[in-house]
């Protein structure tokens, strides 16, 4: 399905990845994919979205206070252990950012990112596969022949169960205004 996807669509799937990585959750859900749509800050159906209010940041901050950042964090937290508080004891004795990890230099890739979760499983959850598929039926149904971040934007909104689409309905943003909204401006 991928050899239909533009560049940019590509970006976003691997984009999606990234910011997975970067909340340190151990999936690419809807919400990830939603945040690389935004990423595309020059995408026609990105920029129906920014227009509207719904930036990267906003979505980032709702994402967050709806998922959280990984499990570790909840983890510690079920057992009585602050992990504000441990980081700020260390930070008053080795100084500020000893707990931060230098960045680990990223494997060069070919191609652009083909996730891999355990066992070689996929890594995108139910619903962010589901949101691949009706991107791919949304390009069909536009006889467009190629799958752009527009098809991505619509097929999400067609799912319209993820947190994806719950960080949009909860901008209050009507799904079918964002839906002709997209299919106007950026899917050809």
């Amino acid at each position: 399905m991928f050899e239909r996807f533009t560049e940019e669509a590509r970006r976003v799937v691997g984009r999606a990845g990234q910011e997975s990585a970067e909340l340190r959750h151990d999936h690419i859900g809807t919400e990830h994919l939603l945040l690389a749509i935004l990423a595309e800050v020059e995408d026609p159906a990105a920029r129906v979205l920014i227009e509207a209010g719904l930036d990267r940041a906003a979505a980032g901050r709702a994402v967050r206070r709806l998922l959280g950042e990984g499990d570790d964090a909840r983890a510690l937290a079920s057992i009585g252990v602050d992990l504000d508080a441990v980081r700020a004891a260390v930070e008053s004795v080795f100084g500020e950012g000893a707990l931060d990890a230098a960045p680990k230099e990223e494997p060069r890739r070919r191609g652009w990112f083909r996730p891999q979760g355990r066992a070689g499983r996929s890594p995108f959850t139910a619903r962010g596969r589901k949101v691949l598929e009706l991107s791919l039926r949304e390009s069909l149904r536009l006889k467009s022949g190629h799958i752009a971040v527009g098809h991505l934007l619509l097929g999400l909104l067609r799912e319209g169960e993820g947190l994806g689409a719950r960080v949009i309905a909860d901008h209050g943003l009507d799904f079918g205004a964002v839906r002709r909204a997209v299919e106007a401006a950026a899917v050809r």
